[in-house]
């Protein structure tokens, strides 16, 4: 179970990567934050979000035009 959920379906590039990024801020560190999203592109925002802030993507699946992204939050 993550620490915050983030419901970002319906949003397009770039707000699920903004709203992310805002949210993050309220998981402490070590604490992990669960996304929901539904742009297709957020799969490769969320890889490059992760890779370039230092946070972890722990997990990545998609269901039903669902992406789901866990990311731990390491700073």
């Amino acid at each position: 179970m993550a620490d915050k959920l983030l419901d970002a379906k319906g949003l397009n590039c770039p707000l699920p990567i903004l709203r992310a990024k805002k949210t993050l801020k309220e998981v402490p560190s070590g604490g992990t934050l669960e996304v929901l999203a539904t742009d297709p592109g957020s799969v490769a925002d969320f890889a490059a979000f992760c890779r370039t802030t230092g946070n972890e993507l722990v997990e990545s699946s998609s269901a039903d035009g669902v992406y789901r992204f866990l990311i731990k939050h390491t700073g």
